[in-house]
């Protein structure tokens, strides 16, 4: 095989079309975009316009509720802290706090305190304070010979 042998299969190019490049291409003088009007012009863009039918965002109803006051945690699972101790970035002995979680790498940041859920097995004994969990986190850490303070986030 040679340079001048290889090609794409067929089908798997596409000439580009070139409009206003005179009237023997089909797409000359207007480049396919009709007489006047808003849509002639350059800079133009119409996204969700349907022609004057009512748009399809205003025909399906309205739903849902999005609170102002809402509070994202940032959400950490039992099996990712063993995994962590078992690596030895966390250390099982002391006192597990969100910024150690933090600076071991397993939360990037607080946003409105650090969560923690039961998804995975812990087996350690832990003391951890962070500022919620979910009752069967509660439960497993408590299981496992540990303790699990809940703190309302320090202002």
């Amino acid at each position: 095989m040679k340079l001048h042998e290889l090609h794409d299969n067929p089908g798997a190019t596409k000439t580009k079309k070139r409009v206003g490049r005179g009237p023997g291409s089909g797409k000359g003088k207007m480049a396919g975009r009709g007489i006047k009007g808003q849509k002639s012009r350059s800079g133009v863009a119409l996204n969700g316009y349907e022609g004057g039918q009512m748009p399809l965002y205003m025909r399906l109803p309205k739903r849902g509720f999005n609170s102002r006051n809402k509070k994202s945690f940032a959400v950490v699972n039992l099996g990712m802290i063993q995994k962590f101790i078992d690596a030895k970035k966390l250390d099982a002995k002391g006192d597990i706090t969100e910024d150690a979680l933090i600076e071991a790498g397993l939360v990037r940041r607080k946003l409105d305190g650090v969560r923690i859920l039961a998804k995975g097995d812990l087996t350690s004994k832990v003391t951890l304070t962070v500022t919620g969990a979910s009752k069967s986190a509660v439960e497993a850490v408590e299981k496992a010979g540990g303790k699990l303070n809940t703190a309302a986030a320090a202002e």
